[in-house]
């Protein structure tokens, strides 16, 4: 089926040939057609072109024509990094902010990461499905086409998993693709605050072989940076995730030059981010 949209104000992201990769300023250098029109043909773009220079055969051709009427038609977005699956806000963590606290501070006081990963563990896994149903709804109403969502606020066996099959439903359910990635390094917990070792065998011995039986995880996230996860733990844990296929992603640099972007250079990461 093919559909015509017409008298289009603005059609952004028009490249004769497509490049491969923009980064700096020429991310924005963005072609756009004013009054334009758009053809697709199913799920993909037939043409598209100026109104002034529509063809009466191609606007025969059409099943159905819709008048923008001054409209902008925009790429949609592609979110790389989100942590839409969780079971309580922060923002109760300003007050600290603007009283001082450093988000390391926070963090060692029980609160960020921690307090999130608490409040996620007693929360039912249906609940969980709800509230991110409801979230992801709203993104795509935004203009979001594709969606990749972390784990990494149970950080616990149980809790962990329970994200990552949370995140497995929505994908079943979801009308746009989803990308799960596993990000149980995503800080130490309570529980293994002097045994830091413990914890990451445990992630690698007892969360990794069963993230890969249930097919759970696209990605392995790690948050490397001062007071989370080191360089060389950060490696460790690449590693023994790409041993199941999952492809490496990094949270590095957002509190000191933690050695982040070195691993993920190292281990062909897929993105390195904050």
């Amino acid at each position: 089926m093919r559909t015509l949209f017409t008298r289009i104000s603005g059609l952004a992201g028009c490249w004769d040939s497509p490049p491969a990769l923009l980064k700096g300023s020429e991310m924005a250098d963005i072609p756009i057609l004013r009054n334009a029109w758009l053809c697709t043909e199913g799920p993909s773009i037939h043409s598209f072109g100026l109104m002034d220079e529509l063809d009466n055969e191609l606007r025969d051709s059409c099943d159905e024509w819709i008048d923008l009427n001054g409209q902008w038609v925009l790429p949609a977005f592609v979110d790389s990094h989100t942590h839409i699956v969780f079971a309580r806000t922060r923002e109760r963590e300003f007050v600290h902010r603007i009283s001082g606290l450093s988000y390391e501070e926070i963090a060692r006081q029980g609160g960020g990461i921690l307090n999130s990963a608490k409040v996620l563990r007693e929360t039912p896994e249906d609940e969980l499905f709800a509230s991110a149903m409801e979230r992801l709804t709203e993104m795509i109403g935004t203009g979001t086409a594709a969606v990749e969502i972390k784990s990494g606020y149970g950080l616990s066996m149980e809790s962990e998993l329970k994200m990552l099959r949370v995140i497995k439903s929505i994908e079943r359910f979801s009308p746009i693709p989803i990308r799960a990635t596993f990000l149980g390094a995503h800080a130490i917990p309570s529980e293994f605050k002097n045994d830091r070792s413990g914890y990451i065998d445990q992630l690698i011995g007892e969360m990794l072989p069963v993230i890969a039986d249930e097919e759970l995880a696209d990605f392995m996230d790690v948050f490397c940076d001062r007071g989370f996860f080191t360089q060389e733990e950060t490696e460790r844990l690449l590693e023994a995730g790409a041993q199941y296929g999952l492809r490496p992603k990094i949270h590095a640099n957002e509190l000191d030059f933690s050695g982040g972007i070195q691993a993920g250079v190292k281990y062909g990461a897929l993105s390195v981010d904050h």
